[in-house]
């Protein structure tokens, strides 16, 4: 999908790559899986170099450029979901206030 928004302007696809990079951290930021987070968005950023590579015969796009691109538009990897067990113990205390 990247192929189809190649020759979009840059903060445009800074845009959409960061909504699928933090779609993917919705869905994956479980704890213990923190490795994949980082190796998505290294994948992704290797991606965007590759694409914006093939935009022009000149070309301009560094790793230091595509590092400082990836810093503003794509969001760091965290974990955003709790262990089961505390996500349950938050939802559902043992003492109930009204006691």
């Amino acid at each position: 999908m990247l192929r189809l928004r190649m020759h979009w302007p840059i903060p445009a696809q800074g845009k959409w790559l960061g909504q699928v990079v933090a779609g993917y951290y919705n869905y994956h930021a479980v704890p213990t899986n923190f490795r994949s987070l980082v190796a998505f968005r290294a994948h992704v950023t290797t991606l965007w170099l590759r694409t914006l590579r093939r935009r022009s015969q000149k070309d301009r796009i560094n790793w230091e450029r595509i590092h400082g691109l990836a810093a503003k538009w794509l969001p760091q990897p965290r974990i955003l979901h709790l262990w089961p067990e505390q996500r349950f113990a938050v939802r559902h205390p043992r003492q109930e206030p009204y006691a």
